[in-house]
Protein backbone atom coordinates (compact mmCIF):
# COMPACT_ATOMS: atom_id res chain seq x y z
CA UNK A 1 0.00 0.00 0.00
CA UNK A 2 1.21 3.48 -0.90
CA UNK A 3 -0.15 5.92 1.67
CA UNK A 4 -0.63 9.64 1.26
CA UNK A 5 -1.17 12.07 4.13
CA UNK A 6 -2.35 15.63 3.65
CA UNK A 7 -2.24 17.44 6.98
CA UNK A 8 0.59 16.57 9.36
CA UNK A 9 -0.73 17.98 12.62
CA UNK A 10 -1.18 16.03 15.84
CA UNK A 11 -3.76 13.57 14.52
CA UNK A 12 -2.15 13.15 11.12
CA UNK A 13 1.21 12.57 12.77
CA UNK A 14 -0.32 10.09 15.22
CA UNK A 15 -1.82 8.05 12.38
CA UNK A 16 1.49 8.04 10.50
CA UNK A 17 3.36 6.84 13.60
CA UNK A 18 0.74 4.18 14.22
CA UNK A 19 0.86 2.62 10.76
CA UNK A 20 4.66 2.65 10.68
CA UNK A 21 4.96 1.15 14.17
CA UNK A 22 2.44 -1.55 13.25
CA UNK A 23 4.43 -2.37 10.13
CA UNK A 24 1.51 -1.59 7.80
CA UNK A 25 3.47 0.81 5.60
CA UNK A 26 7.16 1.62 5.27
CA UNK A 27 8.12 5.31 5.48
CA UNK A 28 9.46 5.08 1.92
CA UNK A 29 5.90 4.27 0.77
CA UNK A 30 4.36 7.28 2.50
CA UNK A 31 4.00 10.70 0.84
CA UNK A 32 3.05 13.73 2.93
CA UNK A 33 2.45 17.45 2.68
CA UNK A 34 1.26 20.25 4.93
CA UNK A 35 0.83 23.97 4.48
CA UNK A 36 3.25 24.41 7.38
CA UNK A 37 6.69 23.11 6.23
CA UNK A 38 7.91 22.66 9.80
CA UNK A 39 5.32 19.93 10.33
CA UNK A 40 6.64 17.79 7.47
CA UNK A 41 10.26 18.52 8.38
CA UNK A 42 9.65 17.19 11.89
CA UNK A 43 8.19 13.95 10.53
CA UNK A 44 11.05 13.60 8.03
CA UNK A 45 13.53 13.70 10.91
CA UNK A 46 11.54 11.01 12.70
CA UNK A 47 11.02 8.71 9.71
CA UNK A 48 13.91 8.17 7.33
CA UNK A 49 12.78 7.75 3.73
CA UNK A 50 9.48 9.61 4.15
CA UNK A 51 8.51 11.41 0.93
CA UNK A 52 7.92 15.12 1.44
CA UNK A 53 5.84 16.53 -1.42
CA UNK A 54 5.36 20.13 -2.54
CA UNK A 55 1.57 19.96 -2.53
CA UNK A 56 -1.61 17.84 -2.43
CA UNK A 57 -1.54 16.93 -6.13
CA UNK A 58 1.90 15.36 -5.76
CA UNK A 59 0.73 13.39 -2.71
CA UNK A 60 -2.29 12.15 -4.66
CA UNK A 61 -0.09 11.01 -7.54
CA UNK A 62 2.13 9.01 -5.20
CA UNK A 63 -0.58 7.24 -3.18
CA UNK A 64 -3.21 4.51 -3.35
CA UNK A 65 -4.86 5.52 -0.07
CA UNK A 66 -5.12 9.20 0.78
CA UNK A 67 -5.61 10.31 4.40
CA UNK A 68 -7.17 13.76 4.62
CA UNK A 69 -6.26 15.27 7.99
CA UNK A 70 -6.86 18.95 7.30
CA UNK A 71 -9.21 21.31 9.11
CA UNK A 72 -12.89 21.06 8.08
CA UNK A 73 -12.89 24.60 6.69
CA UNK A 74 -10.02 23.71 4.35
CA UNK A 75 -11.58 20.52 2.98
CA UNK A 76 -13.70 21.91 0.13
CA UNK A 77 -10.86 23.84 -1.51
CA UNK A 78 -8.52 20.86 -1.13
CA UNK A 79 -10.88 18.28 -2.61
CA UNK A 80 -11.96 20.45 -5.51
CA UNK A 81 -8.30 20.84 -6.40
CA UNK A 82 -7.94 17.04 -6.41
CA UNK A 83 -11.05 16.35 -8.50
CA UNK A 84 -10.56 14.28 -11.68
CA UNK A 85 -8.98 16.23 -14.50
CA UNK A 86 -7.25 18.73 -12.25
CA UNK A 87 -3.69 19.55 -13.19
CA UNK A 88 -1.78 21.84 -10.81
CA UNK A 89 -0.48 25.08 -12.23
CA UNK A 90 3.25 25.71 -12.22
CA UNK A 91 3.95 22.02 -11.75
CA UNK A 92 5.32 19.36 -14.06
CA UNK A 93 3.68 16.58 -12.04
CA UNK A 94 1.17 14.56 -14.05
CA UNK A 95 -1.36 12.51 -12.13
CA UNK A 96 -0.78 8.84 -12.97
CA UNK A 97 -4.47 8.03 -12.78
CA UNK A 98 -7.80 9.61 -11.97
CA UNK A 99 -8.43 10.42 -8.30
CA UNK A 100 -11.45 8.13 -8.63
CA UNK A 101 -9.09 5.14 -8.48
CA UNK A 102 -7.93 6.01 -4.97
CA UNK A 103 -9.42 5.50 -1.54
CA UNK A 104 -10.01 8.80 0.29
CA UNK A 105 -10.20 8.68 4.09
CA UNK A 106 -11.34 11.88 5.82
CA UNK A 107 -11.10 12.68 9.53
CA UNK A 108 -12.57 16.19 9.19
CA UNK A 109 -15.31 16.66 11.78
CA UNK A 110 -18.68 17.64 10.36
CA UNK A 111 -17.76 17.07 6.71
CA UNK A 112 -20.20 14.53 5.27
CA UNK A 113 -19.65 11.77 2.75
CA UNK A 114 -22.02 13.56 0.36
CA UNK A 115 -19.98 16.76 0.59
CA UNK A 116 -16.72 14.94 -0.01
CA UNK A 117 -18.20 13.08 -2.98
CA UNK A 118 -19.54 16.30 -4.49
CA UNK A 119 -16.26 18.18 -4.07
CA UNK A 120 -14.37 15.35 -5.71
CA UNK A 121 -16.64 15.63 -8.71
CA UNK A 122 -18.85 12.57 -8.34
CA UNK A 123 -18.02 8.89 -7.94
CA UNK A 124 -15.21 8.20 -5.50
CA UNK A 125 -14.23 5.64 -2.87
CA UNK A 126 -14.63 7.49 0.41
CA UNK A 127 -14.55 6.62 4.10
CA UNK A 128 -15.34 9.12 6.84
CA UNK A 129 -13.73 8.59 10.24
CA UNK A 130 -14.05 10.19 13.66
CA UNK A 131 -10.95 9.42 15.77
CA UNK A 132 -10.14 10.93 19.16
CA UNK A 133 -7.05 12.44 20.74
CA UNK A 134 -5.89 9.38 22.74
CA UNK A 135 -4.94 8.02 19.31
CA UNK A 136 -1.79 10.08 19.83
CA UNK A 137 -0.65 7.52 22.43
CA UNK A 138 -2.11 4.43 20.73
CA UNK A 139 -5.17 4.27 22.99
CA UNK A 140 -7.71 5.97 20.76
CA UNK A 141 -11.19 5.12 19.63
CA UNK A 142 -12.37 5.62 16.05
CA UNK A 143 -15.62 4.96 14.24
CA UNK A 144 -15.93 5.04 10.46
CA UNK A 145 -18.66 5.08 7.85
CA UNK A 146 -18.33 3.97 4.25
CA UNK A 147 -19.48 5.95 1.25
CA UNK A 148 -21.44 4.26 -1.53
CA UNK A 149 -18.29 3.60 -3.57
CA UNK A 150 -16.28 2.01 -0.75
CA UNK A 151 -16.13 -1.80 -0.69
CA UNK A 152 -15.41 -4.30 2.05
CA UNK A 153 -11.73 -4.26 1.17
CA UNK A 154 -11.70 -0.50 1.75
CA UNK A 155 -13.28 -0.98 5.18
CA UNK A 156 -10.49 -3.44 6.02
CA UNK A 157 -7.91 -0.81 5.10
CA UNK A 158 -9.59 1.72 7.42
CA UNK A 159 -9.71 -0.85 10.23
CA UNK A 160 -5.99 -1.55 9.86
CA UNK A 161 -4.98 2.11 9.79
CA UNK A 162 -7.08 3.23 12.73
CA UNK A 163 -6.65 -0.06 14.55
CA UNK A 164 -2.96 0.83 14.71
CA UNK A 165 -3.82 3.65 17.13
CA UNK A 166 -6.68 2.12 19.15
CA UNK A 167 -10.09 0.46 18.90
CA UNK A 168 -12.30 0.76 15.79
CA UNK A 169 -15.98 0.28 14.93
CA UNK A 170 -17.88 0.66 11.67
CA UNK A 171 -21.18 2.56 11.94
CA UNK A 172 -23.76 4.15 9.68
CA UNK A 173 -22.93 7.73 8.79
CA UNK A 174 -26.00 9.03 10.64
CA UNK A 175 -24.32 7.86 13.87
CA UNK A 176 -21.04 9.70 13.32
CA UNK A 177 -22.37 12.80 15.09
CA UNK A 178 -23.15 10.70 18.18
CA UNK A 179 -19.63 9.27 18.03
CA UNK A 180 -18.32 12.84 17.88
CA UNK A 181 -20.35 13.81 20.94
CA UNK A 182 -19.27 10.75 22.93
CA UNK A 183 -15.74 9.69 22.01
CA UNK A 184 -14.59 12.65 19.95
CA UNK A 185 -15.37 15.15 22.71
CA UNK A 186 -15.25 12.57 25.51
CA UNK A 187 -11.57 12.96 26.45
CA UNK A 188 -12.30 16.55 27.49
CA UNK A 189 -15.07 15.33 29.79
CA UNK A 190 -12.73 12.78 31.35
CA UNK A 191 -9.94 15.35 31.77
CA UNK A 192 -12.45 17.48 33.67
CA UNK A 193 -13.38 14.53 35.90
CA UNK A 194 -9.70 13.82 36.60
CA UNK A 195 -9.10 17.48 37.47
CA UNK A 196 -12.11 17.53 39.80
CA UNK A 197 -11.04 14.31 41.54
CA UNK A 198 -7.53 15.71 42.04
CA UNK A 199 -8.95 18.95 43.45
CA UNK A 200 -11.08 16.92 45.84
CA UNK A 201 -7.98 15.03 46.96
CA UNK A 202 -6.20 18.32 47.65
CA UNK A 203 -9.28 19.53 49.55
CA UNK A 204 -8.99 16.46 51.75
CA UNK A 205 -5.30 17.10 52.42
CA UNK A 206 -3.37 15.24 49.71
CA UNK A 207 -0.35 16.91 48.09
CA UNK A 208 -1.24 18.18 44.59
CA UNK A 209 1.13 15.84 42.74
CA UNK A 210 -0.11 12.80 44.69
CA UNK A 211 -3.75 13.75 44.18
CA UNK A 212 -3.33 14.21 40.42
CA UNK A 213 -1.42 10.95 40.01
CA UNK A 214 -4.01 9.08 42.10
CA UNK A 215 -6.91 10.55 40.10
CA UNK A 216 -5.38 9.90 36.67
CA UNK A 217 -4.30 6.35 37.46
CA UNK A 218 -7.67 5.54 39.05
CA UNK A 219 -9.50 6.64 35.89
CA UNK A 220 -7.03 4.82 33.62
CA UNK A 221 -7.22 1.63 35.69
CA UNK A 222 -11.01 1.66 35.89
CA UNK A 223 -11.28 2.15 32.12
CA UNK A 224 -8.93 -0.76 31.45
CA UNK A 225 -10.99 -2.99 33.76
CA UNK A 226 -14.06 -2.33 31.60
CA UNK A 227 -12.11 -3.01 28.40
CA UNK A 228 -10.21 -6.09 29.59
CA UNK A 229 -12.86 -7.86 31.68
CA UNK A 230 -15.81 -7.22 29.39
CA UNK A 231 -17.94 -6.70 32.50
CA UNK A 232 -20.69 -4.08 32.52
CA UNK A 233 -19.58 -0.93 34.38
CA UNK A 234 -22.51 -1.30 36.76
CA UNK A 235 -21.25 -4.75 37.79
CA UNK A 236 -17.74 -3.46 38.40
CA UNK A 237 -19.14 -0.53 40.34
CA UNK A 238 -21.25 -2.80 42.54
CA UNK A 239 -18.17 -4.89 43.28
CA UNK A 240 -16.58 -1.82 44.86
CA UNK A 241 -19.64 -0.51 46.72
CA UNK A 242 -19.88 -2.49 49.98
CA UNK A 243 -23.10 -2.12 52.02
CA UNK A 244 -22.87 0.92 54.24
CA UNK A 245 -19.32 1.66 53.06
CA UNK A 246 -17.40 4.65 51.79
CA UNK A 247 -18.02 4.07 48.08
CA UNK A 248 -21.81 3.92 48.27
CA UNK A 249 -21.73 7.09 50.38
CA UNK A 250 -19.73 8.81 47.63
CA UNK A 251 -22.01 7.45 44.89
CA UNK A 252 -25.03 8.83 46.72
CA UNK A 253 -23.50 12.31 46.42
CA UNK A 254 -22.77 11.85 42.71
CA UNK A 255 -26.42 10.99 42.12
CA UNK A 256 -27.58 13.86 44.33
CA UNK A 257 -25.51 16.39 42.41
CA UNK A 258 -26.34 15.03 38.96
CA UNK A 259 -23.07 13.66 37.56
CA UNK A 260 -24.85 11.06 35.42
CA UNK A 261 -27.28 13.60 33.95
CA UNK A 262 -24.50 16.11 33.37
CA UNK A 263 -22.60 13.58 31.24
CA UNK A 264 -25.77 12.58 29.37
CA UNK A 265 -26.47 16.21 28.55
CA UNK A 266 -22.86 16.88 27.53
CA UNK A 267 -22.95 14.08 24.95
CA UNK A 268 -26.40 15.15 23.74
CA UNK A 269 -25.39 18.78 23.24
CA UNK A 270 -22.05 17.91 21.61
CA UNK A 271 -23.90 15.59 19.20
CA UNK A 272 -26.35 18.33 18.32
CA UNK A 273 -23.49 20.76 17.79
CA UNK A 274 -21.78 18.31 15.44
CA UNK A 275 -24.96 18.19 13.35
CA UNK A 276 -25.14 21.99 13.34
CA UNK A 277 -21.55 22.27 12.09
CA UNK A 278 -22.29 19.90 9.21
CA UNK A 279 -24.93 22.35 7.94
CA UNK A 280 -22.63 25.37 7.96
Amino acid sequence: MKLGLIGCGKMGGALLRGVVKAGLVKPSNIAVCDKFPEATRALAKEFKGLKIMKGPAEVLAASDVLLLAVKPQDMQKLLMSLAPGFEPQASSVKLRASSRSRLFISIAAGVTLAQIRSWLGGAARIIRVMPNTPSQIGLGYSAFARGAGAAGADAKVARKIFGAVGQVDEVEEKLIDAVTGLSGSGPAYVFTVIEALADAGVLMGLPRAVALRAAAQTVAGAAQMVVQTGEHPATLRDNVASPGGTTIAGLEQLEKHGLRNALLQAVRRATERSKELAKV
